[in-house]
This record gives structure tokens, C-alpha cells and sequence, in this order.
């Protein structure tokens, strides 16, 4: 297991807790978008912590799900038992043609080692006639969180990173037709994220830091965030998800 396993085997329950369900909007727009219905096989490669298989396996699909975390896969069995679950990522799909109807992907491409090869490989896995759907974090000027990481950034002393392509209007799409598909659809899905109270936004931001980390950054985050602060002390972020889905040939 490598070290970003590791990261991740460690954050499961965390990540789970504060961003498991996040992508929710995403996930609402690729159901549809993909005509996932029950008996669809879906397979939702960086399953992480199971949230969206456990979706899928309340609407009848068949969920199978990869992950290179074996933290990540164990959260994901207990959040959705039914799963079939392998560890695997783009690299490798576990599964071999003909198993797999739709191959979905939500905020796991960037995590690939070469795009193209990875969407290739989910159009071979899904076969002629089977879909492709993926989705990523939209561009920063969309999801509030854009505003915390921007700060974190210049904590560090580092300019925040650009939107890479992928999050811009238009990028997913054109990934998936340069890579054959066709029938492609593409669009921007919406919604919020909800921290009930400044300890739990601050965990949640910084996911992964330590106690002392928490402790350190703590007024970064919620100097950033105190224009999205409510009376009653939660903050709402503005969410929003770039979505794709094409038709394997």
C-alpha cells in the first residue's frame, strides 16, 4: 500500500463524517444522465468511503465499487453491504468486459496517472453501448470552499492553485469525446454543505491535521468563512460539480 492509501485508509471515517455525501447533486445528475435503473451494473471506481454505491443499491442497480484505500473499502462495506468491492483504481479495473454496464468515476479522475488511458479504460470496461460518467469539483469560483483553500494558500505563502481543465465549463465533455465516446452529455450540478458550528467546519477543512495542526490553521479557516456564517453559527458552502456522461463505442 503507498503512502496517498495510506492518507486516505486514514481519513476514511473522517472523510465519511464530514464529505462522504457531498456529491450528491453529482451523483442525482449521472443516474439520470446515464439511465442507471434497477439491474444497471454501475461500478464507481475511488468508491471511497461507499456513500453513492449505498444510493445506488437503494434505487436496484447493482453497485460494485474499487478504491486503493483499504480503509476507504472497509468504510464503503460497512456503509453498503451489498457492494461487490475490490481494491483498484484506473490503473487496474478489476473487472473485465461485460461485468459492467456504467463505469463512474465522481472526483477520482484527477487521481489517475494519465486521463486518457483512464477513460479508455472505462470505456473498454463498459463495452459498446455501456456509459461513462464522470464528475469533478467545478471551478473554484463556484464551490465557497474555493474561498478557504485560497486562504490556506496564502498562509503557506503560495498562490492558490488554478482550475485545471477538467473543472471548466466544457472540459469533462471533451475529454470523453476526444477519447471516442459519443451520445455525450455534460452539465454543472448544484447544492450546499452545512458545518453545524466553527469546530466542526474547522475539521472538516482540514481534514487529516493532526491536534496541533487544527489548533494552528483554525483561524485561517474561520476568518475565510465569516462572511458564510450564520447567526446561529453554522456556515453554508455553495457546492457545484461538472458532470459528464457518453456512450461507449
Amino acid at each position: 500500500m503507498n503512502g496517498e492509501g495510506d492518507h486516505w485508509s486514514e481519513a476514511a471515517d473522517g472523510w465519511s463524517r464530514y464529505w462522504g455525501s457531498v456529491a450528491r447533486p453529482a451523483w442525482e445528475a449521472l443516474v439520470d444522465a446515464a439511465g442507471i435503473a434497477p439491474g444497471t451494473r454501475v461500478l464507481d471506481v475511488g468508491c471511497g468511503s461507499g456513500e453513492f454505491l449505498a444510493l445506488l443499491a437503494g434505487r436496484g442497480a447493482i453497485p460494485l465499487g474499487c478504491d486503493p484505500a483499504p480503509g476507504m473499502l472497509a468504510a464503503a462495506a460497512r456503509r453498503a453491504p451489498t457492494a461487490e468491492l475490490r481494491a483498484g483504481g484506473f490503473g487496474a479495473l478489476p473487472w473485465m468486459p461485460g461485468e459492467v454496464d456504467v463505469v463512474v468515476a465522481v472526483n477520482a479522475l484527477s487521481f489517475a496517472p494519465d486521463l486518457d488511458d483512464a477513460v479508455a479504460e472505462a470505456a473498454r470496461l463498459a463495452g459498446p453501448g455501456g456509459r461513462v460518467a464522470v464528475a469533478t469539483w467545478a471551478e473554484a469560483a463556484l464551490n465557497d470552499a474555493g474561498r478557504l483553500d485560497a486562504a490556506l494558500a496564502r498562509d503557506d505563502g503560495e498562490e492558490p492553485s488554478p482550475d485545471d481543465e477538467l473543472r471548466l465549463p466544457g472540459g469533462l465533455g471533451e475529454l470523453l469525446r476526444a477519447s471516442g465516446l459519443r451520445e455525450v452529455r455534460d452539465g454543472v450540478a448544484t447544492g450546499t454543505w452545512t458545518a453545524v458550528d466553527d469546530d466542526t467546519l474547522v475539521a472538516a477543512i482540514l481534514l487529516g491535521e493532526d491536534a496541533a495542526g487544527l489548533a494552528a490553521r483554525r483561524d485561517v479557516v474561520l476568518d475565510a468563512a465569516r462572511p458564510l456564517r450564520a447567526h446561529d453559527g453554522s456556515t453554508t458552502l455553495r457546492t457545484a460539480f461538472r458532470w459528464a456522461v457518453g456512450t461507449a463505442t
